[in-house]
C-alpha cells in the first residue's frame, strides 16, 4: 500500500465472523462495485485455520476484481500460504523481519501502533510498509484501549513518507476529520457492515465524504 494522488482512502476490515462466505463474498463484490476501495482486510476471530483460507480463497478474488489488494489479520504464514497482498500485524501478532521472511518483499506488512510514534518508527525501520494509528473514536468492533489525538495522523505525515492507516469507530460522518488531519487512509468494519442501508450504501458515503 502506497501513498496515492487521490487522497485518502477507504481500508475496508471484514467482519470477525462471516457465517455465510457465499451471502457475504456477493455483499463484498457489490461494497467494492459502489466505490473506492483501497484495501480488504481479512480479520476473522475464533476460528480454525481452514476457515480462514478457505474465506481468503473465496474473497480475494473478489477485491482483486476491484483492484482492492487483500491482507490478511495476524498471520503472516497463513497469508503466506493463501499467496495474499500481505499481513496486517497487532503488537503481539508477530515482528515485521520474521513476516517479510515468510512473505517476501513484494507483499505488504501493516503494523498496529496505537497512539505510539515510537512503535510507529520501529515498525518503519523493520521495513512495514504502512503503519496503524487508533482507536479515534470509541469502536462497536473491538474494545479500545489507546485513543490518540488527531494530530499525531498530521505530524506522522509531516516527518515520513511511510503510509498510516486511521482506524476505531471510523464513520462516514467523522472520517473527514481524519483525512483533513493527515490519514492516507480510513479503515471502518462495523460502520459498513452494519450501515441501515447497506454496506454498498456505506462505501457510497465513505467516497462522498472523502472526495
Amino acid at each position: 500500500m502506497s501513498e496515492t494522488t487521490e487522497g485518502c482512502l477507504l481500508y475496508l476490515i471484514t467482519p470477525d465472523r462471516i457465517d455465510d462466505l457465499d451471502d457475504f463474498a456477493t455483499k463484498l463484490d457489490e461494497s467494492l462495485g459502489a466505490g473506492d476501495v483501497a484495501c480488504v482486510q481479512l480479520r476473522l476471530k475464533g476460528v480454525d485455520d481452514d476457515t480462514i483460507v478457505r474465506a481468503a480463497e473465496k474473497l480475494m478474488p473478489i477485491a482483486h476484481s476491484h483492484d482492492a489488494i487483500f491482507l490478511i489479520n495476524d498471520r503472516a504464514d497463513l497469508a503466506a500460504k493463501v499467496d495474499a497482498d500481505g499481513v496486517h500485524l497487532g503488537q503481539q501478532d508477530g515482528d515485521v523481519p520474521s513476516a517479510r521472511t515468510l512473505l517476501g518483499h513484494g507483499k505488504d506488512i501493516g503494523v498496529t501502533c496505537h497512539d505510539s510514534m515510537h512503535l510507529a518508527y520501529k515498525a518503519g525501520e523493520e521495513g512495514a510498509n504502512y503503519v496503524a494509528f487508533g482507536a479515534f473514536f470509541p469502536s462497536d468492533t473491538k474494545d479500545t484501549e489507546y485513543r490518540p489525538e488527531l494530530d499525531i495522523l498530521t505530524v506522522w505525515d509531516e516527518v515520513t513518507e511511510l503510509p498510516c492507516v486511521a482506524i476505531g469507530g471510523i464513520t462516514p460522518e467523522n472520517c473527514r476529520e481524519l483525512a483533513d488531519a493527515g490519514a492516507h487512509f480510513v479503515a471502518a468494519c462495523s460502520s459498513v457492515w452494519n450501515h441501515p442501508d447497506g454496506p454498498a450504501a456505506a462505501v457510497r458515503a465513505f467516497n462522498e465524504a472523502l472526495a
